[in-house]
């Protein structure tokens, strides 16, 4: 079998946090700037860390709204997210595969961990890279790399799973397979310059990936 160690964003992959993060977003633009943004130019900048995106509206403002996103999001955070069908049959399956997983996520490691342990998914995985594991972030391919350093994984054997093209882009630059998944709304508003090795539409394809390999 190729693939011994697996990657995976939350956001979008494994985690429904659709109206988690538009909510919020919208929630602080209305607050700090006035102003009101569709769903789809938020959806455009999924998997992208929360300040940069930020820093877009705002250099000035962009700490002030950090603190307004984090504090609202986690008020709304347990009501809003929902695990995408199936996701814990395949997490169980690539287990039984002898795979390494791990998530490899832009998103605080505190509310990442809060979000898999609320589905009893956090047992899945060997560890979690999160925001404040790197000083850099995807597309950088320094979220990954240290993922395998804690895995102890070689490139060649490892598989990142993502829906953004901050995913696949961080993939490409680490020098590992990517897998693109379509099921996420976002998906449908990535603009990606750099081509997948594999797109899904239903996540229990992943096993036949990681079996016909």
């Amino acid at each position: 079998m190729k693939y011994k160690y697996v990657l995976f964003d939350l956001d979008g992959t494994l985690l429904n946090t659709n109206k988690l993060i538009i909510e919020s977003f919208k929630y602080t633009l209305k607050e700090h700037m006035n102003i009101d943004l569709e769903d789809s130019e938020i959806l455009k900048y999924f998997g992208e860390p929360l300040m940069i995106t930020l820093k877009r509206f705002s250099e000035e403002k962009s700490e002030e709204m950090f603190n307004t996103y984090i504090k609202y999001n986690e008020s709304i955070h347990d009501e809003r997210v929902e695990v995408f069908g199936d996701v814990d049959k395949v997490l169980e399956e690539v287990s039984k595969l002898s795979c390494k997983a791990a998530v490899v996520t832009s998103k605080r490691k505190v509310l990442a961990k809060r979000g898999l342990e609320l589905f009893d998914l956090l047992k899945y995985f060997e560890d979690v890279v999160a925001y404040e594991d790197t000083n850099k972030h995807k597309p950088d391919p320094e979220p990954i790399l240290e993922a395998l350093t804690r895995l102890g994984a070689e490139k060649g054997e490892t598989l990142m799973i993502g829906d953004s093209e901050f995913d696949i882009k961080c993939a490409y630059n680490a020098g590992v397979d990517s897998v693109f998944v379509s099921w996420s709304e976002a998906a449908g508003h990535q603009d990606c310059s750099i081509q997948p090795d594999y797109v899904i539409k239903d996540i229990l394809e992943l096993i036949y990936i990681l079996k016909s390999k």
